[in-house]
């Protein structure tokens, strides 16, 4: 809960940095880094899926509404900060803080066979061999757990008791953590992904202080980047660059508390475009369309911030959806949970081609999209001749765009134009 102390200092920082940085946005810009869309996956704890091939394919590759197939989310994080809200992974996210052998039952986690990285790697594989091999390998960022300020009881490194009130204490617990991701990662091999960088753990340094800067040191050695994502207006947010981060990823913290203005997004995306960051989208299984109480249309207004303030044409983004909603979205027979991830979907692969030279099976002449859902056809866009068919060419419907029918082939004439369409 914010005080109107709190609140006062935040208006008064956006007010100076408006002055500092100016208001034209022109003259700012938002990075765009080798990594264009990155989905967020929280691994790990055992509250969390198991991340196996089924369960990452909605991640790896997006299937229309009107059945094509395309390659998705370009990059992955893989990262956790609670087993179950017991063992801490960063600050207050458990009862205990992790010690040494926490982090060695995650980094076993992290690597476990046919599930998490592996189940990626043979997902991307199986993939490959149906819609194609892709134009670009999908980077990984890998999350660093937390050495949290203050604990005491972690554990010994190289007969050395370490003491986290002790900053290089802290250092070299998460070089030796580093150090075992990265061994571990390239001992696995895998053919389809490579690792890019890692992530803080940590979304404001109000406890961890500028130790940041001192693991960037040590990740720039190795040749990686270094990612963060705070929170809206985090203690450090507008210090990212000094902390050593490459890349910082604003949250807007819209999406989630309905009493939230709108205004909000538009607020986001100028700060973080006024201080060089990239934006975070966010949604969790409240965006479910069929839920009594939805936050789909929340989500709608991300989408539509984003395209009015360019972020989609220029900037980063990191994708947050809980811990499995565009798994959920996925599994869902409501069409809308489709057509919402259609529209990122098709930002994600127009800026994919543009920036990165990628070709995609977008039509860009058919902006109607025929759906098939669950015991139902839907017809969106802009038509003037609507005939579907059976497969074997009795026509059930003409001029509805809203068809209930069994589940089966069809086939759908649009405008002239013809399409075959499964129902579920």
């Amino acid at each position: 809960m914010y005080t109107i102390k709190t609140i006062f200092k935040r208006t008064l920082l956006l007010l100076v940095l408006s002055i500092l940085v100016g208001i034209n946005e022109a003259d700012a810009i938002y990075p765009t880094d080798e990594i264009l869309d990155m989905a967020l996956i929280y691994q790990g704890g055992t509250h969390r899926p198991d991340w196996t091939e089924d369960e990452l394919l909605p991640y790896v590759t997006h299937k229309f509404a009107d059945g094509r197939i395309d390659w998705f989310f370009d990059s992955f994080l893989f990262f956790e900060f609670t087993d179950n809200w017991k063992i801490a992974f960063g600050y207050k996210y458990g009862s205990q803080n992790a010690k040494k052998t926490d982090w060695e039952w995650l980094l076993g986690r992290i690597f476990e066979k046919g599930k998490s990285l592996d189940a990626l790697n043979s997902c991307i594989e199986k993939y490959k061999g149906i819609i194609g091999k892709p134009k670009f390998k999908h980077k990984i960022v890998l999350g660093i757990v937390s050495p949290i300020t203050g604990q005491t009881d972690w554990g010994s490194l190289d007969g050395e008791a370490l003491n986290f009130n002790n900053q290089e204490h802290q250092t070299k617990a998460t070089k030796w953590y580093l150090d075992q991701l990265i061994t571990k990662f390239n001992a696995e091999n895998y053919n389809n992904l490579e690792l890019t960088g890692f992530y803080w753990l940590e979304e404001t340094t109000a406890k961890c202080g500028d130790l940041p800067k001192y693991i960037s040191q040590y990740i720039h050695e190795k040749g990686k980047k270094f990612y963060w994502i705070p929170y809206w207006y985090a203690q450090g947010f507008d210090q990212w660059k000094d902390l050593g981060f490459d890349v910082a990823y604003l949250q807007p913290n819209h999406f989630f508390n309905k009493d939230i203005l709108d205004s909000r997004l538009r607020d986001a995306c100028r700060t973080a475009k006024q201080l060089g960051m990239a934006v975070e989208m966010e949604f969790d299984h409240n965006v479910l369309y069929e839920n009594e109480d939805s936050y789909y249309a929340r989500l709608e207004t991300y989408i539509d911030a984003f395209e009015k303030y360019g972020v989609f044409e220029s900037s980063s983004i990191a994708y947050y959806s809980g811990t499995k909603a565009i798994l959920q979205m996925y599994n869902s027979p409501v069409i809308e949970n489709t057509i919402i991830l259609d529209r990122i979907a098709n930002h994600i692969l127009d800026r994919r081609e543009r920036l990165s030279g990628v070709e995609t099976t977008k039509n860009e002449e058919n902006q109607v999209i025929v759906a098939g859902g669950k015991g139902e056809m839907r017809i969106f866009g802009e038509v003037k001749d609507i005939k579907v068919y059976s497969i074997n060419g009795k026509k059930i419907s003409e001029g509805e765009k809203n068809i209930i029918c069994p589940s089966g082939v069809y086939i759908a004439s649009i405008d002239g134009k013809s399409q075959m369409v499964i129902v579920k």
